[in-house]
Parts: C-alpha cells; sequence; structure tokens
C-alpha cells in the first residue's frame, strides 16, 4: 500500500487531500501540532475506509519533524502545505514595512521546514528511483506583487518556491517528482472552485500527470 504524509494537515484542505489519496488506497501519515486534532482527522478518514494516523510536529522543529515522518514509514508522496499558527512572529507585514526580523520566522516555517521535511524523504526515494514531494504556498510566492500587505509571508513562501524548483530540476532524473503548487484563493469562501475538495483534485492531478515544475490553482473573485 503506498503512504502519502501530509505535513500541516488540518479539516480543510488537508484532509481533502487525505482523502482523495486514500480513495485511491492510499494509507496516510498526517503531521501537525496538536496531537488532538490529528487523531480527530485519523478516526474521520478511517471511518471512510482509509488507513490513517496521525504525529504532532511543529515544521519549526526540524528534529520533531523528522521523527514524525519517520514513524509514518516508507513515504511515497510528501505534501508539504503547512498553516501558519497565529502568533505574533508569523502575522503578516506589509511589503514598506517588512525588517529582517519579521522575514526570518517566515523563512524558518516556509523555507526551514519545506528542506527539513524533504531532506528527511529524498535519501530513501533517491534511492529506489521513484517518489513525489509536493510543496504548496500562498500566490504570492509566484506573484509577490498581488498581495503587498503580505510582503514578509511572500518573501519566505518565495524561498520555498525556489527551493521546490531547484529540487525539481535536480533530482528528475533520478525517478523522483517535485512540483510547487502555489494557491490563489480564499479556500472555502466562494464557489465549488474554492472548496477544498476540488482543490484536492488538484493535486491528484499533478500527482499524476507528473510534468512540469509549478502548477498553480487560481480561483479568485
Amino acid at each position: 500500500m503506498p503512504t502519502i504524509a501530509i505535513v500541516g494537515a488540518g479539516p480543510g484542505l488537508g484532509l481533502s487531500i487525505a482523502k482523495r489519496f486514500g480513495r485511491e488506497g492510499f494509507a496516510v501519515g498526517l503531521i501537525s501540532r496538536t496531537q488532538k486534532n490529528l487523531d480527530a482527522l485519523a478516526a474521520e478518514l478511517e471511518a471512510a475506509g482509509v488507513t490513517a494516523a496521525g504525529f504532532a510536529a511543529d515544521v519549526t522543529d526540524s528534529a520533531a519533524l523528522g521523527a514524525a515522518i519517520e514513524q509514518i514509514g516508507p513515504i511515497d508522496v510528501l505534501s508539504f502545505s503547512p498553516s501558519a499558527p497565529d502568533n505574533a512572529d508569523l502575522r503578516p507585514v506589509a511589503i514598506t514595512e517588512v525588517t529582517l526580523a519579521s522575514v526570518q520566522p517566515q523563512l524558518e516555517f516556509y523555507l526551514g521546514g519545506g528542506i527539513a521535511a524533504a531532506q528527511q524523504v529524498l535519501p530513501a526515494m533517491t534511492g529506489r528511483g521513484a517518489g513525489t514531494i509536493l510543496f504548496t504556498t500562498g500566490g504570492s510566492s509566484a506573484n509577490p506583487g498581488m498581495m503587498p500587505a503580505f510582503g514578509n509571508i511572500a518573501i519566505g513562501a518565495g524561498g520555498l518556491r525556489t527551493y521546490a524548483l531547484s529540487l525539481h530540476a535536480a533530482v528528475a532524473e533520478q525517478g523522483v517528482y517535485v512540483a510547487h503548487i502555489p494557491l490563489s484563493v480564499w479556500i472555502g469562501h466562494g464557489g465549488p472552485e474554492t472548496q477544498p475538495d476540488t482543490i484536492a483534485e488538484h493535486y491528484w492531478t499533478v500527482y499524476t500527470g507528473r510534468e512540469g515544475a509549478e502548477h498553480p490553482y487560481v480561483a479568485l473573485p
């Protein structure tokens, strides 16, 4: 049974991605900060016939993140799509007011977390010549001018985008597919195209297509 690990699993898009891959026979490993929430998600997936388990870790704690990924076991697909917690260090700062102090936490969250997660699965993937890594950010990572009020976030997420595109080129010939999915959508706020289940279908299409390094999803008013 193939396995997908979802870093940043929550009741919205993360759960929908888990269900979409679960319908295709994937076991699901869920990673986020709170074990209680993970247990609830895993129970919902199990009730739907999907093998699932949750492992608590913060993406800014590389040791804990690595341990959680290791507990899941061999991973065929890694989906890195964390949602930033509501704390002062990670709150948005307009691009005209950005300082190094306001950018550093974003780099640690997006870029640091993404690198730590990828490095945990890459050796096994390249060793067997197969595997997929899907990185998710907001649309401002690919189009920095679209949301100037979120300047520090765009810089941090843009760093992860650069890493994802570079990694795509570096490991493609080793059988590992890496893609970046920038989301320009207020998830759940709007028509069917904004709903998590619809967006999750985009992830399945990217995974099965295995073409190109970047696959934006746009559903803005």
